[in-house]
Order: structure tokens, then C-alpha cells, then sequence
């Protein structure tokens, strides 16, 4: 470890006088592979001082470019040491220059040391683990790595499933721990499995066999975050959504006999936790993935596991005692959530949970959500809408008959009113006539075609005691001498 001086000597070395020292480090350390010229605790220290120059690319270019061979010289003191300490020294020097700049990481991809680093993976530490998913994991992004190859030839998903099993086992037998790299390697190791199954979509049955280690670690694992879905608890709910929960020998392991519904309960506790948790525009990264894994959990699940997720994520007839969506249940978060304009994601997937929970049907989906709040999906989805939807409502709607606004969702005879006197029938012609003057000025400007359902009205006889000609004498005179022709240079 570095110690505070040295810390603080690298921080403040700048410009012309970092990029020498730098420059001597990776001149002494490459000379150190053709003829060892370094003491084993010498090689350590300067590739311990090197990492702290590498924190700031700026002036510590023979780090970071191809044509001075940094990248090089790391890669073999990683993989071609016969020392640990060395090994894992320089590792953590290739990690910070991959993540740091990008055009790095095909650097070691071109170096073709895959198979060492896969090999690596298979040991049995922490630190190894730690260091090697960090690293394969940057090669996911911005280069041609073949994780095919990785996978079929190098035992990639052996070794991270074995990796996911220790982890499972050592919380089981509950051995306390202080050490946070434990924490750190699982949350690189499930970050990897998510990119390589998202990025190598035809390898993902590789990995079915972690299945059972990743339902463990989320529903049994107790972990200290400061947020419900803080890594390494997010990471794990993602990976939910590349793997296949429909593989058969591994139902047992998503809703065992015992407790079937123990993963979908995790899931919605996270999901009511994450109600308070996060603001609006974090809800995008967070909670999009978590209601994308209950959307899986639930498409594979026998049926009272569904019946259970339903349960607790559609209205309840607590929540119809108001407009559906008014209240503080996580039911009516998700529906206040599905018109959430700084959260568009979120406001696009909740609709297509709660359509999934309503099998897929449209007249259920009206039914459990209301009109309202069903209409637009159902539009964007060209799914015609029902033509006894409204119907539904009528009349023993809910499981205690009584019956429900099919627009809000809310029992009927709960639905308050306004308090005022009945409109004489003097207002009710003004607001006749307000309303055909709107018709009339919105058809003029071309906003719409359609017919005027007061003209309709008294063309039928609707409104027998109404003049027509009072209506069009008081239409000259509220209209504007000119219509509006073009849009406004403002808007």
C-alpha cells in the first residue's frame, strides 16, 4: 500500500516533472521483463507508484499509449508474473488505464492474453476476482472481444459460477466479515454476467446453473447500503433480466415448494422500498430494471405465485375508495408513476407490467387500472379497446359487487361531489352557447373536424326552448375579425 506521502507527492507532481517520473517507471519496468534488473518488493513499489501517477491521465501518456508500450508492460507483469503481489499490483494499474481511457482496452484485447485472464479467474480470491471481472468487464465495452470464444473455450461461466456459489455458501454459513473486497468481487462478477449476457444473448444457457447462487445472494443476503437498490442488490436484480428463468431445472430454485413466492416478495419489497428512496430522476436507472425482473419473474411463475404478485401490485379495493392513483399504496405509486414526465422509461414500462398482470387482456386491464389510465397504452399498442369496456364497470365490479367508474377506477358510492345548486335552465343555454362558440372557433382554425354536438343537439331537438338565431348572433359577435391563418412565430 502507498503510503500518505506518497499519496500526496503523486497529487501534487504536475506537467513536465510527472511526465518524466512516470516516463522512468515504465522505462524501468519494461526493462525488468527482458532482464530482471528489480527486486521482487522493487517491482511492487513502483508499480504501486505508477498506479498513483495513473489516476490522472494528464502528463502520464507511456501509460496509456500503444506506441510506449504502458499497456504492454502491464498486461505481462499481470499474467507472466510468478508473484501474486506483482500480479495483482499490475492489475489494478490495467484496470485504471482501461477505465480511464477508452482506446486502451482494445490495447489488451489486440495483446490476446484472454485465456490468462480466464485462467486467472478460476482461483480461489477475492482479489483475483475482483480484479479480473473489472477488467473483462471494460472489454465488454468499445472493442472486439469474442465472448464466444471466452465462454466455449476458456470455462468463462464455470469460473464465475463458481465464483457466485462461494458467495452464496459464505452467507449461508454466515461468517462474519470485515473485509469489503467480498462485497466488491461479487458486484464485478454479477456486473460481468449481466454485459456478457446481454452482449452474447446465444450463450446465456451457459449460465443457467448460476441461477440458483444469484435467487440466493438477493432473498437471503443482508447487505449494508445506503439505498434499497445499491450494488451489490441492483446488479443482482439485473442480472434477472438477461438469464432464463424459464429453464426447467432450475424452478425449484426460483419458487421452491417451501416458499414459492420468496423472489417475487423480495422484488416488490425492493420495489415499495424504492418508493421513498429515490427521487424522479433517478427512478430511470434504479427501478426500471427491478419492474423489467418482476415482468420476468412473474411471466415464468406457476400460477398462485402470480396470483401473490398480482395481489400486491394491482389496485386493491382499499385503493378504489378514491380515484385510482391518489393514494399512498405501492398500486397507486406504480399508476401515478405511468404518467411520470421526468421518468419516461418508467412511465413506459409500468403500463406494460400491469397489462402483463392483467393477462394480457384488454378489457382485465381496463378493469384493474381504469380507462384513464388504460387508454393511452392501449392506443400506443394499437390494441383495440374493448366495446364493452366501459360496461364492465356497471355492475358487480369488484369482488363486493359494488360498481366503479370506469374511467377513475373508484367505487361509485364513493365518489364525492361538489356541493352546489342545480344550473337553471337561463345557464344552462349560456354554457350551451359557450360551448358551440369554442366548437365553432376550433373548427375555423382548422383544430378540428368534427361536427358540433351542439349544432347536433339542436338540429335534433335537444334543446327546443334554444333560438338558433340568438346562438349565431351571438357566434358574429364573439369570433375574431380575422381568423388565425398560420401558427404563431412564437410557438
Amino acid at each position: 500500500m502507498a503510503s500518505n506521502s506518497q499519496i500526496y507527492q503523486a497529487a501534487m507532481m504536475s506537467g513536465p516533472e510527472k511526465l518524466a517520473t512516470v516516463t522512468g517507471l515504465v522505462n524501468k519496468l519494461t526493462q525488468d521483463l527482458s532482464s530482471v534488473t528489480l527486486l521482487p518488493h522493487q517491482r511492487d513499489a513502483a508499480l504501486e507508484e505508477l498506479k498513483l501517477y495513473g489516476r490522472d491521465p494528464h502528463n502520464a501518456d507511456p501509460i496509456f499509449t500503444k506506441e510506449l508500450k504502458g499497456i504492454e508492460m502491464l498486461t505481462r507483469h499481470a499474467f507472466d508474473s510468478s508473484s501474486s503481489t506483482t500480479s495483482r499490483n499490475a492489475l489494478r494499474c490495467l484496470c485504471n488505464a482501461l477505465y480511464l481511457k477508452v482506446e486502451t482496452r482494445q490495447f489488451f484485447v489486440d495483446l490476446g492474453y484472454e485465456a490468462k485472464a480466464c485462467n486467472k479467474l478460476k482461483n480461489d480470491s477475492r482479489d483475483d476476482e475482483f480484479l479480473i471481472s473489472r477488467l473483462l468487464l471494460l472489454t465488454t465495452y468499445d472493442t472486439n472481444i469474442t465472448l464466444e470464444q471466452l465462454i466455449d473455450e476458456y470455462q468463462l461461466a464455470d469460473s464465475m459460477t463458481k465464483h457466485l456459489e462461494r458467495h452464496a455458501k459464505h452467507l449461508i454459513d454466515a461468517k462474519p466479515t470485515t473485509d469489503p473486497m467480498h462485497m466488491m468481487a461479487l458486484t464485478e462478477t454479477v456486473k460481468l454476467l449481466f454485459n456478457i449476457t446481454f452482449h452474447c444473448k446465444e450463450r446465456t444457457s451457459s449460465f443457467t446453473q448460476a441461477i440458483p447462487h444469484v435467487v440466493t445472494l438477493l432473498c437471503k443476503g443482508s447487505y449494508q447500503v445506503s439505498k434499497s437498490l445499491d450494488p451489490p442488490i441492483g446488479s443482482l436484480v439485473n442480472v434477472l433480466i438477461n438469464l432464463d428463468l424459464g429453464a426447467k431445472d432450475v424452478q425449484s430454485s426460483l419458487y421452491p415448494s417451501n416458499k414459492p413466492a420468496i423472489l417475487s416478495d423480495r422484488l416488490i419489497s425492493l420495489l415499495d422500498q424504492s418508493k421513498t428512496a429515490y427521487q424522479d430522476e433517478e427512478l430511470e436507472n434504479a427501478v426500471v430494471p427491478l419492474i423489467a425482473a418482476i415482468r420476468v419473474v412473474h411471466a415464468h411463475a406457476p400460477q398462485d405465485v402470480q396470483v401473490s404478485i398480482r395481489q400486491k401490485l394491482l389496485p386493491t379495493e382499499d385503493d378504489r375508495n378514491e380515484v385510482l392513483g391518489r393514494g399512498s399504496s405501492l398500486p397507486s405509486w406504480l399508476l401515478k408513476n405511468s404518467t411520470n414526465a421526468i421518468a419516461p422509461k418508467l412511465r413506459e414500462m409500468i403500463p406494460i407490467l400491469l397489462f402483463d398482470l392483467s393477462d394480457k387482456d384488454a378489457s382485465k386491464f381496463i378493469e384493474n387500472v381504469g380507462y384513464g389510465f388504460a387508454s393511452g397504452f392501449l392506443f400506443n399498442q394499437n390494441i383495440p379497446i374493448p366495446e364493452n369496456a366501459s360496461g364492465a364497470f356497471s355492475s358487480d365490479a369488484g369482488s363486493s359487487g359494488r360498481p366503479i367508474n370506469p374511467v377513475t377506477g373508484q367505487f361509485l358510492d364513493s365518489e364525492r361531489h361538489a356541493d352546489v345548486p342545480e344550473m337553471t335552465d337561463a345557464e344552462k343555454e349560456r354554457e350551451a352557447e359557450r360551448l358551440f362558440v369554442l366548437f365553432q372557433r376550433l373548427q375555423a382554425n382548422g383544430v378540428i373536424s368534427v361536427d358540433n354536438p351542439i349544432r347536433t343537439a339542436v338540429d335534433r331537438g335537444a334543446l327546443k326552448n334554444y333560438q338558433m338565431t340568438t346562438m349565431k348572433t351571438s357566434i358574429r359577435e364573439s369570433l375574431p375579425t380575422r381568423t388565425l391563418q398560420s401558427g404563431c412565430d412564437n410557438c
